[in-house]
């Protein structure tokens, strides 16, 4: 596994991350699509990093009512000390969206004085509150989208954001069914409305893979 494209381990060798994930006793998981990758509060406070595939947070309320959080790709880092609050006590859970592989670090091993003052694990735990700052960001996004009034203008604010990293043309992290949770919208009426963006020239659609035409 190469370490030096996961951005927990940005500036740190690879021997060193060799020698860190003993001393943290990190543990590697693989995990089918559908598969519970992460469950609140059940999993403690492991952290995870996504090493392959991807995953999202789904949360379902007592009423069944699901919704989807967060998405998680190769690379991010997800675990309950980087969550939201879930004072409701609604279930929440990372459900792997494809076949992933999954490295758990106690997040009590990342942050205690390491004894070596070993300069890598100075470095890791200033990786690690940089990626909690790229959380932040994301959920600051998330409330963007959350905040248009039509399921046209969340759609096209998601893909926007999606077009920020990837280009006018991207393929979505997600199932459409998924997609429809994300921007809290009824799946059906969803996806009426994104046959109409495409007759309306705004986008085009190839199973997953969506091109924006014209942004708006």
């Amino acid at each position: 596994m190469d370490f030096s494209k996961i951005d927990l381990f940005e500036g740190i060798k690879g021997s060193e991350v060799n020698c860190m994930m003993s001393c943290f006793g990190a543990v590697f998981r693989t995990f089918r699509a559908g598969a519970t990758v992460y469950d609140y509060p059940e999993s403690g406070d492991e952290v995870g990093v996504m090493l392959k595939g991807g995953a999202t947070m789904i949360r379902t309320d007592e009423n069944g009512e699901v919704s989807v959080m967060e998405i998680f790709a190769e690379g991010d880092i997800f675990g309950e000390v980087l969550a939201f609050s879930n004072a409701a006590g609604d279930s929440v859970k990372v459900i792997a969206e494809s076949d992933c592989e999954v490295m758990f670090i106690k997040y009590s091993q990342i942050t205690k004085r390491c004894e070596k003052a070993c300069e890598h694990h100075s470095r890791l735990v200033q990786n690690m509150f940089g990626l909690i700052a790229k959380k932040t960001l994301s959920l600051s996004q998330r409330i963007e989208i959350l905040s248009k009034r039509s399921t046209r203008d969340k759609l096209m604010c998601y893909f926007r954001i999606l077009a920020r990293t990837c280009g006018d043309e991207f393929e979505l992290p997600m199932s459409v069914t998924r997609l429809a949770a994300y921007v809290s919208a009824d799946r059906s009426a969803m996806t009426r409305e994104l046959s109409r963006m495409q007759a309306d020239g705004l986008i085009e659609i190839n199973k997953k893979k969506i091109r924006l035409k014209k942004v708006c």
